[in-house]
């Protein structure tokens, strides 16, 4: 049995040792997710916000943790509903999960859960809530990848997930490897 030591602990953060690796834990949540957002028209919606970490902007797609507001058993599907509503503004009729992915193996023990969201309809502001200031984009899928180009060549950071997922958006739903797990009707 491995030994689990903490070191130290934050706010957020956990920082532990088990059998001499050391590495990061989320303290507070119980989940990460990610969503891969298209509209009709054929845009990704990605989000533009500072990373102090990285002291620059940063592209990325919606994403979140799930269970670190009031709900601590919120599911990671609620969560994705959720976080793209407050990021963007959008809703989505039909949800998809991906696929779950590493975001750091030597850093950290989280995993991402990635869901496609599809039937968009923008039913609020987006931004972000009271403690984060997002910019949405609307990317034609056509000109992402110039789009990406032109968006690192300002200085602007761009998240790995956005590359890992685009293998996603070239599959119609039928292809999907998974299955969509839930439809609602966006009211």
């Amino acid at each position: 049995m491995s030994e689990h030591k903490t070191i130290t602990e934050g706010r957020f953060l956990r920082f532990v040792d088990v059998d001499g690796w050391e590495f990061v834990q989320r303290t507070g949540s119980s989940g990460v997710v990610c969503i891969v957002a298209v509209t009709t028209r054929r845009q990704i919606l990605l989000v533009e916000q500072f990373r102090p970490a990285l002291n620059a902007n940063v592209i990325e797609l919606p994403a979140g943790l799930a269970g670190d507001l009031e709900d601590s058993e919120e599911s990671l599907e609620t969560a994705a509903r959720r976080e793209l509503m407050e990021e963007t503004g959008y809703e989505a009729q039909n949800w998809t999960h991906l696929c779950n992915i590493v975001s750091s193996a030597g850093l950290t023990d989280e995993i991402v859960t990635v869901f496609r969201a599809n039937r968009l309809r923008k039913t609020g502001p987006g931004g972000g809530d009271e403690s984060e200031s997002i910019v949405v984009h609307e990317v034609d899928l056509d000109s992402l990848n110039s789009w990406l180009n032109d968006a690192a060549g300002s200085g602007k950071c761009i998240d790995s997930r956005i590359y890992g997922t685009m293998t996603f958006l070239e599959m119609s739903p039928c292809q999907s490897p998974n299955k969509v797990i839930n439809t609602q009707r966006a009211e």
